[in-house]
């Protein structure tokens, strides 16, 4: 595997995980076990981030649009994510990650809710990572979301229309107080995005790997990390005045 810089790591790595069903129908196999081999990688990648000192993973675990796919799947999905709230937190809580979740939350089982929160109240003083999952989540319906509240508050009258920018509309996305993500990672070969992070992922280095989500593992993400720590980020800027002022994260606006 490559050495990484430790100087250098992304302070935020988001990850859409693709490839479960195809993984699974290779193999002949119902499209579950895709699905239950991709939970080892989400295992095994939460604790390569934790090991290697990333602060922040989200990852994208159950879009709006995933609600769409036969019933039985979604019960399965459903069934995983018990599954994994249950047996991973205690491994969660003992390696100092704080667990969030971002997204409709809402739509999702009441037993998920429940355990969900349970989760996330048990590992919320926990400094050492943030575990973000995105659960029911629209990038398009979060932009949306931020939109009416900011109309919220502006009608309100506790902000006036000329102190609206990016600082004000961030406070209402749902991740708020997060770095924006520095790195994204999609496995299966697939180049869009898919409605994940659409307004945080302006500047985000994406990388795309043919290897599908249940074959993706410590070293995978290794590489990804290290052709992240090969690229010049400019954030419009010239190549010229990178180097000269070494500017370690995106342009703030004024």
């Amino acid at each position: 595997m490559p050495s990484l810089n430790p100087e250098r790591l992304p302070k935020h790595i988001a990850v859409i995980m693709d490839g479960n069903g195809r993984w699974a129908q290779q193999r002949s196999l119902p499209r579950i076990a895709g699905h239950k081999e991709g939970v080892e990688s989400v295992r095994e990648i939460v604790r390569t981030c934790r090991e290697i000192g990333i602060p922040v993973l989200t990852l994208y675990a159950f879009s709006r649009e995933n609600w769409n796919r036969p019933k039985w799947e979604v019960k399965s999905l459903m069934g995983l994510l018990a599954k994994y709230l249950k047996s991973g937190i205690k491994e969660i809580r003992e390696n100092g990650i704080a667990l969030k979740a971002i997204g409709d939350l809402a739509q999702l089982s009441p037993q998920v809710q429940n355990l969900l929160s349970r989760a996330i109240e048990e590992t919320r003083l926990n400094r050492e990572m943030i575990l973000n999952l995105a659960l029911s989540y629209s990038g398009r319906a979060e932009i949306v979301m931020a939109v009416r509240k900011l109309i919220e508050t502006v009608l309100a009258g506790t902000l006036a229309p000329d102190q609206i920018d990016d600082r004000s509309f961030e406070a209402f996305l749902y991740t708020r107080g997060l770095p924006d993500p520095d790195l994204l990672i999609r496995t299966s070969g697939e180049y869009r995005l898919s409605d994940f992070l659409l307004y945080q992922m302006a500047y985000t280095e994406i990388f795309v790997t043919e290897t599908l989500w249940p074959d993706f593992r410590k070293r995978h993400l290794v590489t990804a990390i290290s052709e992240y720590q090969k690229r010049e980020r400019r954030f419009g800027l010239t190549g010229e005045q990178v180097r000269r002022d070494k500017p370690s994260s995106r342009p703030k606006t004024t």
